[in-house]
């Protein structure tokens, strides 16, 4: 859990690079690197043997001996400016990438202010588009999260308006996994998010401030709706972890099929089900309707189906494993290109519902 070997380590690392940089001009007037600028995507190991350790905190994990520090420090920064020395045109990448993050920083901190300012708990906050419900009880309130306009206005006509509120969604939203966060703080439809919601995010998120206790992810059953689901997904996962932990993220089942016969009709999820409701019913006059998109059922459809406590099916998203949830969202929304098409042929034979 670190220690001072690692304080050690960081001061001598920000303070030589930004020794280094003033050296070649490449800070600007009295600019200086902080540390989180020059930091920022590192990785680093520090090993040091210590002959009589000193452990510090609850849990005696972190190394408190002083002079390790002191040692580490000298020892870092004599070889860094050494190797800076040498390799001008390290240090330049080095200062151009601490530049690139500190503006990041700085505009993030800008939009944070600008969040800080707004109260989420107040109806004026509240995004327009949200038709929030009467219920101000958390626990007993829920929003469904859904894809587009079209689907929007069934949902909010079809859902019961004294505990269901309804945020319709503009198209894609920003795949968090490859945007740094001013740029993530300035899309509208995350804000719109972020607003309805009511935790807020980074050091400001506060789960005590949730507006409901179920998130629904309601989004149509083809590829561009899964695509949604995942962003929204990731969003959750990377800046609203504790919600899921607390169980509030759910994600809605809609049928595929509507099987109908004469007065009678049944909705299903699966394919093998459908074909299992055609024998049933008698294949001989029934009508089989596949739904892709929320919006191809009327109000009553989507609550019968879909929104209806009584009837509807809801997914609980939860995270068994921390290590395995952090390396799937890293290749399947990342940056590695060669690791997400590996993880596709992988898999590719497991794919029950191929929406071409």
């Amino acid at each position: 859990e670190g220690g001072t070997h690692l304080e050690g380590f960081r001061s001598a690392l920000t303070r030589a690079i930004n020794t280094s940089a003033k050296r070649n001009n490449l800070l600007k007037g009295e600019m200086t690197f902080k540390g989180d600028d020059v930091r920022e995507g590192l990785c680093a190991i520090v090993s040091v043997k210590v002959a009589n350790p000193q452990f510090e905190g609850q849990t005696k994990m972190r190394l408190g001996n002083s002079n390790v520090r002191g040692i580490v420090d000298s020892h870092v920064y004599q070889c860094l400016s050494e190797y800076f020395e040498e390799n001008p045109k390290i240090i330049s990448l080095i200062a151009e990438k601490a530049s690139a993050a500190a503006r990041a920083r700085e505009a993030a901190r800008s939009a944070r202010e600008l969040a800080r300012r707004k109260s989420s708990l107040e109806s004026s906050t509240l995004p327009g588009k949200l038709a929030d419900c009467s219920e101000r009880d958390p626990s007993k309130s829920e929003i469904y999260i859904v894809e587009g306009d079209s689907a929007g206005g069934s949902a909010k006509q079809g859902r019961d308006r004294r505990f269901q509120a309804i945020l319709p969604l503009r198209g894609k939203i920003l795949n968090v996994e490859k945007a740094a966060e001013h740029k993530i703080l300035k899309n509208n439809e995350i804000n719109s998010l972020i607003s309805a919601i009511g935790t807020g995010i980074g050091t400001n998120f506060d789960p005590a401030r949730v507006r409901y206790h179920s998130i629904i992810i309601m989004t149509d059953a083809d590829v561009d709706g899964s695509h949604i689901s995942t962003l929204l997904l990731t969003f959750f996962y990377r800046y609203m972890t504790e919600l899921i932990d607390l169980g509030y993220i759910y994600m809605a089942q809609p049928p595929l099929y509507r099987i109908a016969k004469g007065k009678k009709e049944r909705y299903v999820f699966r394919e093998e089900e459908m074909r299992k409701a055609v024998v049933e019913m008698g294949e001989n006059g029934v009508h089989v309707q596949r739904y892709k998109g929320l919006g191809e059922m009327n109000a009553t459809q989507l609550w019968e189906t879909t929104m209806d406590p009584e009837r509807r099916v809801l997914k609980q998203v939860r995270i068994e494993d921390a290590i395995h949830a952090n390396d799937i969202f890293e290749k399947l929304m990342g940056e590695n290109v060669s690791a997400r098409k590996d993880f596709i042929k992988r898999h590719a034979m497991e794919v029950k519902n191929l929406d071409i």
